[in-house]
């Protein structure tokens, strides 16, 4: 019979235990992928059983190797979890596993008597719905009074009650065969309080993992809707942009069609691939090379509008940039914008400048017009220096989106000389744990 005092504190250290195993494993990428999958495959079944029982595995050898540590064999409470987490089959090999180091130290009936557990916890967690195992607490309801009033008046199986039932029966039965036969371990006394203390903390070890994982898993489903909801704003801010370059266009064409007929018609080829282009690829990154080509399908629109004397392009793109992915439709707000604000008014028209360099890992865009400027009671009426037309907000919210802090927006202007607007953000794709980069890529079509 072992002393009270020493049971005691080995169930305070088996809870410690728990806690310690269920928070190592649920910092682990692969073991959370592996947890929270709907269906597994065997290699990924068989992966997860080595994440769980090889460790407490090792927790039984050190019992049966190590005088007085009892707290490290919780073989017990994991084929519980196994079984309800996993089903019968996945419990039945890891209550193998767990069973082998008692076995060899000449316990034969641990591996009958886990393998038993792993059938009863295997079978009431395929008749379970996994939210109820997850919300699994050994602290029933913090009312006795309104458990009971809620269980009168709608009569039903409580699966909560039941587990709790479950574990404290095979513990019981474990005790008892323990008394019968050295052939098992199990915490043996003969004080009742100290029998209730050992049935209650075999319930808290089960609900201590569950409640750990469950908050991982509640963690990442937040996030998931967080990605959801920025994949939302991208797809909308992105379908923002297109009708708005759509509806300028074909105001430009529109100009065109009575007065010079062939020039329109070549215009509207010009659209119509541009718009097979934007149909054919829709996705959230591309390279600077391809946003360039983009951007030059417009602006030959608008020359061919206004006239190559009156509008001209002029280039300082660095050879290293072409290559940097960036999100598209992020140049053709830019140009649009200067055309319409800055050179449509100059009577002279004007150039527009399209800069590009590398700062220290970050890829600086610059759009500059010499047009007629933002007049300052302008700026300060329609926030033009914050970006908030049309095309700029957009362009602005995507950069902050993406990136973040990390991103520069900045508009300055000088009344009648030109404005000139930089971008500046990081020259890779956001790092893919970022939730508005896992949005941006979910958003790209499969290849």
């Amino acid at each position: 019979m072992i002393d009270s005092r020493i049971i005691l504190i080995t169930l305070l250290i088996k809870l410690g235990v728990a806690a310690a195993v269920s928070s190592a494993l649920g910092r682990s990428r692969e073991f959370q992928k592996l947890l929270f999958r709907d269906e597994r495959t065997l290699p990924q079944t068989l992966g997860l059983l080595a994440f769980i029982c090889i460790p407490l595995g090792l927790g039984v050898w050190v019992r049966v190797t190590v005088s007085n540590f009892y707290a490290a064999d919780i073989s017990f409470e994991t084929t519980i979890l196994l079984g309800i987490l996993l089903g019968p089959g996945a419990a039945l090999i890891g209550a193998s596993v767990l069973a082998l180091p008692a076995v060899l130290h000449g316990e034969f009936l641990a591996l009958p008597f886990l393998l038993a557990v792993a059938i009863t916890a295997g079978i009431y967690g395929r008749f379970v719905d996994k939210e109820e195992v997850w919300s699994f607490s050994p602290f029933v309801d913090l009312s006795l009074y309104r458990w009971v009033r809620r269980t009168l008046l709608r009569p039903r199986i409580d699966r909560q009650i039941l587990l709790l039932v479950l574990i404290v029966a095979m513990e019981i039965l474990r005790e008892w065969t323990a008394r019968m036969s050295h052939r098992l371990f199990a915490l043996v006394s003969d004080s009742w309080l100290i029998r209730i203390a050992i049935w209650t903390c075999a319930a808290m070890v089960v609900g201590i993992p569950l409640k750990i994982w469950n908050a991982i898993r509640i963690e990442q489903s937040l996030e998931e809707q967080k990605r959801l909801l920025l994949e939302a704003r991208l797809d909308a801010l992105q379908r923002q942009i297109n009708p708005h370059f759509l509806f300028n266009t074909l105001n430009s064409i529109a100009s065109l069609v009575r007065f010079r007929p062939e020039q329109a018609r070549d215009l509207i080829v010009k659209l119509a691939n541009i718009l097979r282009k934007m149909l054919q690829e829709h996705d959230a990154f591309v390279p600077f090379r391809d946003e360039l080509a983009t951007t030059d399908d417009y602006l030959s629109i608008e020359i061919a509008r206004f006239g190559a004397e009156k509008l001209s392009v002029a280039r300082k793109i660095d050879p290293e940039t072409l290559e940097i992915p960036v999100p598209s439709m992020l140049l053709q707000p830019l140009v649009e914008n200067s055309i319409k604000h800055g050179l449509e008014p100059r009577i002279g028209g004007g150039v527009i400048t399209l800069r590009s360099r590398l700062d220290h890992g970050r890829l600086v865009i610059e759009v500059e017009d010499d047009g007629v400027g933002i007049a300052p009671g302008r700026a300060h009426s329609s926030g033009v220096l914050q970006g908030t037309g049309i095309g700029m907000k957009n362009v602005r919210e995507r950069l902050d989106v993406l990136y973040g802090d990390d991103a520069l927006f900045d508009v300055s202007s000088r009344p009648g000389r030109g404005t000139k607007v930089t971008l500046a953000f990081p020259a890779q794709i956001p790092d893919a744990d970022h939730p508005a980069a896992r949005a941006a890529l979910a958003a790209e079509p499969r290849r």
